[in-house]
């Protein structure tokens, strides 16, 4: 088994809302943490050996570039409070084959944590890089969060996250 970091400045996320005025696009870097898989000689995980992992996105990075959207974001996430949104790996199992797998972790969002299980792809991008890719969408009413509402902008409560991990081993 091997460690991988996750390469801040590699690594990003996009999440997606709709509104009854706009649609809210929001991509930021800066995720942090860390992989714990055996990549076999062919690139495949070895999901003989449990996997671990942790992921972290410190909330003030999420920027819609609307600044009063993005107040209003963080003072419904109650950023001062929920400096993060957290993420523990639990589980990877085979989904077909060509790096796809169903991974299952829990995200912590808000003090609020729920378990979810999506498919993401893996790729060896050479003998020290692994890249990990996934969507999700996730109703923020589960983490106990009322969708923003800012004069007319009404958001809807589903957003659709996406995620592109690059994460490296030591040498």
């Amino acid at each position: 088994m091997a460690r991988y970091d996750i390469v801040p400045d590699r690594s990003q996320v996009w999440i997606d809302a709709t509104s009854n005025v706009h649609p809210i696009h929001t991509r930021t870097d800066g995720v942090e943490g860390f992989l714990e898989v055996a990549v076999e000689g062919d690139g495949e995980l070895d999901l003989d050996v449990a996997p671990q992992g942790r992921l972290s996105l410190p909330v003030a990075r999420l920027s819609s570039g609307n600044a009063l959207e993005d107040r209003e974001l963080q003072r419904r996430v109650d950023a001062r409070r929920f400096r993060t949104i957290d993420g523990r790996l639990s589980h990877i199992k085979a989904a077909g084959g060509d790096g796809r797998y169903l991974v299952r972790g829990d995200v912590t969002f808000r003090g609020v944590t729920n378990s979810y299980e999506e498919e993401m792809t893996v790729a060896r991008l050479d003998e020290w890089t692994l890249q990990l890719e996934g969507r999700a969408t996730f109703d923020i009413r589960d983490f106990g969060m009322d969708p923003p509402r800012l004069l007319m902008l009404k958001v809807d409560p589903e957003v659709d996250v996406r995620v592109a991990i690059v994460a490296r081993r030591e040498r």
